[in-house]
């Protein structure tokens, strides 16, 4: 199903779509880097609207989010192509595609299965909403008015127009910078120029008010440098400040980089260190189920505040007004306190 764009304009008898911060200049009968937004008689179109390549329950966590709605279940839907070119993707098999390819599900049919699998959101996953933000609108909008919330799990290269329109539709962004969010590693491996539109999204997504957190893909020997964490993590603290929370997530051997190995856990363990030394109160090491530092602790007193164990919420030590138990310090997390425990739900519907 095609569904004209919302985002582009008229640039020199062609269109130029501004979904993205690649802001590709598309011919008639052309398409943009993702393959899914094409010029169709000198206007701009999303030629997948609603086209789903994956359909699957998921806790929260998963995305990552830490301090978002904590405890519940997403509908987490993704489509196929994206608006980058990662070496490395764990999702390339909808990412990688050239070709629309999925099952199509209309707004209040994907709430309607939402609520009948138990999830409280819907999350726009596996590849770079943005580029089917037409959708993700429509059915937050169908979500919204049946009490559902909805999130992006986004590389971050968005425009600050699609920020605008994703204002009071989209609750909360997870954004995944790779490698440090050096430009040298972006170039080689990610098919992007520079990492800074990435963070340009990020200032104005706080200034939208809507919830983000951070992940940072660490990939030993090419994206793992100590001193480009640094800088990344100074600036979140400078421009962000220090309640982002940030997750340091470990690198699977994956598409194109099957030869490089898993992310080392001291590796992810001094990022921890640096991201903390750097004034950050909220840290996370992630897809290492086990790891201490996969739980949550009162930047206070270091009381443990909510303890993980992968994806699975074993304890929470908060009131609920969302204060630490031991010294009453106000901790940023937005939604209701967890009251039961127990496995997380992954379940595949597509």
């Amino acid at each position: 199903m095609i569904k004209e764009a919302l985002l582009w304009e008229k640039s020199d008898g062609k269109v130029r779509c501004n979904a993205c911060a690649r802001r590709c200049i598309i011919p008639e009968g052309g398409h943009g880097f993702c393959y899914v937004r094409r010029n169709i008689g000198g206007k701009l179109f999303l030629a997948n609207y609603g086209v789903l390549d994956a359909i699957q329950i998921d806790p929260i966590e998963k995305k990552p989010f830490n301090h978002f709605m904590i405890g519940t279940s997403v509908l987490g839907v993704g489509t196929s192509s994206c608006n980058f070119g990662c070496m490395f993707c764990q999702n390339h098999n909808i990412s990688k595609e050239n070709e629309i390819e999925g099952v199509y599900v209309g707004p209040a049919e994907l709430v309607a299965l939402a609520k009948e699998n138990g999830a409280e959101g819907i999350a726009f996953t596996y590849n770079e909403p943005t580029i089917f933000i037409e959708y993700a609108l429509d059915v937050a909008k169908e979500a919204h008015a049946k009490g559902m919330y909805t999130v992006f799990v986004s590389n971050g290269y968005m425009t600050r127009e699609a920020i605008e329109l994703m204002k009071g539709s989209i609750d909360a962004v997870v954004v995944d910078f790779k490698g440090n969010a050096e430009r040298v590693f972006t170039n080689k491996y990610m098919a992007v120029y520079s990492p800074e539109p990435i963070k340009d999204a990020l200032v104005a997504l706080k200034e939208a008010g809507i919830h983000i957190e951070i992940t940072d893909l660490v990939i030993p020997h090419v994206g793992d440098s100590e001193t480009a964490c640094r800088n990344l993590c100074d600036w979140v603290v400078k421009t962000l400040g220090p309640d982002i929370p940030t997750h340091f997530t470990s690198f699977h051997p994956d598409y194109k980089m099957t030869g490089i190995e898993s992310t080392p856990i001291r590796t992810l363990e001094k990022h921890y260190k640096i991201a903390k030394d750097a004034g950050m109160n909220y840290v996370y090491v992630g897809n290492v189920p086990g790891n201490r530092n996969e739980s949550t602790y009162c930047p206070e007193c270091r009381n443990l505040l909510i303890g993980r164990h992968g994806f699975e919420i074993t304890e929470c030590n908060l009131t609920a007004d969302k204060k630490c138990t031991e010294c009453g310090y106000a901790i940023n997390i937005f939604g209701l306190i967890p009251k039961k425990f127990g496995p997380a739900t992954i379940k595949s519907i597509y």
